[in-house]
């Protein structure tokens, strides 16, 4: 289902940029084939180096041959110049063609630029397929590592003395799970990692829970409380350190958000528990009331 809707948001993507590509055409945005006049003066003492006037944009330039000039851009020049730059490699440099010259005035011919907003959308959705490829190989080593390490702390024993210590809470909050279910020991890992700010850890043990709750679960195209409690729970949790993607970017200034992350996952995670518990037992009076 989610391949579907990722086609239809792509083919969407697709539809609008041809429609804006195909307004650009009609109104020339990029004024392909069109000479422009651009007034110049000579900077001091060089001969080649100058200032021209441009889309009424001063940009400074300097003249590789009598055919051939190279008009530097920066975050303030026009974003059309922008645009026929990048499209053509470098988008702070534009390379044009001098048509005519005299004293005071260049013709310039700029590169022509077509379907720019179709060939950005598509080049998105290949930039984004290449991320989900990395994403899912790099994926595939953490899984193995911590699925491997999940087995061998379930034939030490290991999970059963961490279930055992949350025991209590756990069972408060998934009631209809079977006492002493291996499904505890996922749970119980999963949350672990993820207080302890290891997302990439928690991912393939949380995927692992999962598959044990719908195992459990009765109606299988349909969530089941425990299910959607363990989601609440995962999506957020409390963090008594901060997440390692954010130590990687901030280093030691991370220190100042320890405070607040505790309080902010606290405050989310109570308010999940809550909202689960308040849907769980509104589902359940629905069923008796059907039942009846």
């Amino acid at each position: 289902m989610l391949n579907k809707i990722w086609a239809g948001l792509i083919i969407i993507g697709l539809l609008f940029a041809v429609g804006q590509d195909i307004q650009d055409e009609i109104s020339n945005t990029y004024n392909n084939g069109v000479i422009q006049q651009a007034p110049y003066s000579y900077i001091e003492h060089s001969t080649n180096q100058l200032s021209l006037t441009l889309n009424n944009t001063q940009l400074n330039a300097h003249i590789k041959s009598a055919q051939q000039i190279h008009i530097h851009l920066d975050a303030n020049s026009p974003v059309h110049l922008q645009k026929i730059a990048d499209a053509n490699g470098n988008e702070k440099l534009l390379i044009a063609r001098i048509t005519s010259k005299t004293n005071t005035q260049l013709a310039l011919l700029l590169p022509e630029l077509h379907w720019n907003k179709l060939r950005s959308v598509t080049q998105a959705a290949f930039d984004m397929a290449k991320f989900a490829v990395k994403l899912a190989i790099g994926l595939v080593g953490i899984m193995a590592l911590w699925l491997g390490l999940m087995q061998i702390a379930e034939k030490s024993g290991l999970i059963k003395h961490m279930v055992k210590i949350v025991q209590p809470l756990l069972y408060w909050l998934f009631p209809n799970i079977p006492k002493d279910h291996p499904v505890f020991g996922s749970i119980s890992m999963n949350m672990a990692a993820n207080i302890l700010g290891l997302g990439n850890a928690a991912t393939p043990l949380g995927i692992k829970a999962m598959q044990q709750l719908q195992s459990l679960n009765t109606d299988k195209d349909k969530a089941s409380d425990e299910m959607c409690m363990f989601l609440a729970l995962n999506t957020s949790s409390v963090q008594l350190l901060p997440p390692v993607t954010l130590i990687a970017l901030m280093g030691t200034q991370v220190s100042e958000l320890i405070v607040p992350i505790i309080l902010a996952t606290s405050c989310s995670t109570i308010t999940a528990i809550l909202v689960a518990k308040l849907y769980s037992r509104r589902s359940s009076k629905q069923d008796k009331t059907c039942n009846s």
